[in-house]
Order: structure tokens, then sequence, then C-alpha cells
């Protein structure tokens, strides 16, 4: 196994070994973050092709100024968005500036399956479970949100409440099932 330097001037020189590696290396844990974008798992694996493509065009660029796994995570960020964003024109958003956020509450995911959350994710509206993603998991800002969707303020965080919503009915139903038959099944 090369080091992480050796891996980068291996895949910028064109090495398909080393390019090979670093696919291997990354290409799991990058799917399950473009799986939590994505609509389906083609759409999912679209994106990590996407991504991996624009990973090895640029991998000359790379400044070594974050981590590697940070720097390829940050592109399959925008190769997601990038496949979402051209369905979002024909999904309208709605700004909803009175949107009643509960910012106290706390959603309990103990006894659910990665895959099952990834599933109640994906079913979430387009623009909910764009914005549920980039501040809840990635940690944006709903201003950074509002200026990568080229939406409002406001727009982001009714998404997001919205989503929440979604998400803490789909928890509250799963919790159902479970306590009904004393083990998770959906």
């Amino acid at each position: 196994m090369r080091s992480e330097a050796e891996l980068i001037a291996g895949c910028a020189s064109g090495n398909p070994a080393a390019q090979q590696e670093l696919y291997d290396r990354f290409a799991g844990r990058m799917l399950v973050l473009c799986l939590r974008y994505a609509r389906s798992q083609m759409e999912a694996e679209d994106a990590l092709q996407e991504g991996f493509i624009k990973v090895f065009q640029a991998i000359r660029k790379f400044r070594g100024e974050s981590k590697l796994q940070t720097w390829i995570t940050r592109i399959m960020i925008n190769s997601s968005l990038n496949i979402q964003r051209k369905k979002l024109y024909m999904l309208p958003m709605v700004d909803v500036d009175h949107a009643p956020l509960q910012e106290t509450e706390e959603v309990h995911l103990a006894g659910i399956h990665l895959d099952d959350l990834i599933a109640m994710v994906q079913q979430l509206p387009d623009g909910c479970r764009l914005v549920f993603n980039l501040f809840a998991v990635e940690g944006y800002s709903h201003r950074e949100i509002a200026d990568m969707l080229k939406i409002s303020e406001g727009t982001s965080k009714s998404q997001y409440n919205r989503a929440r919503m979604l998400l803490q009915s789909k928890l509250a139903g799963h919790e159902k099932i479970v306590n009904l038959y004393g083990k998770e099944s959906i």
C-alpha cells in the first residue's frame, strides 16, 4: 500500500495502478456520501463516477492544505449537487419565512440500520434532501446553502425544517413497527 503522497504523485502522473488504489481506498465511503444526496443507487453511482473523474483530472492541483479524504469529499458533494441542481429547476422550493424551527428536539437513532436511515433520507423531496444533507450532515450554514443552491436563506431553513418533520414522522413509524414486532422490520 502506497503512502498518501505516493498515491497522489502516482495519480498525478496518470499511473492506472495508483488511480485504482485511490479509488479502492475511498470509493466505499464516497458512495455512502453520494447515496445521501441521490434518489437511487444508480444516481449515486453516477455522482461517484463523475466525482472520481474530477478527482483524477484535478489531482495535480491538490496542494495538501487539507487531508486527501476531505478534498475528495468536497468534490463528491459538488458532483452530487451538480446532478441534483439539474433537477431543481423543475421542482420549485417554497420559501416559508415563519417556519417553526424546533432546535432543542433530539432524535434517537438506536436500533435503526444505516441502510434504513439512508433509504428514509432518499425518500425526502429533492430540496429537503439536499438541504438536510448540507446542513445536518455536512455542517454548512443556511447562508452557505442558500449560496450553493441559489435559493434564499429562508427557503433553506424551511426545507430543513420540513425534512426534519418528515424524517421524524418516518422514524416514529419505524419505532412503532419495532415495538409492534419486537424487532426491526420496515
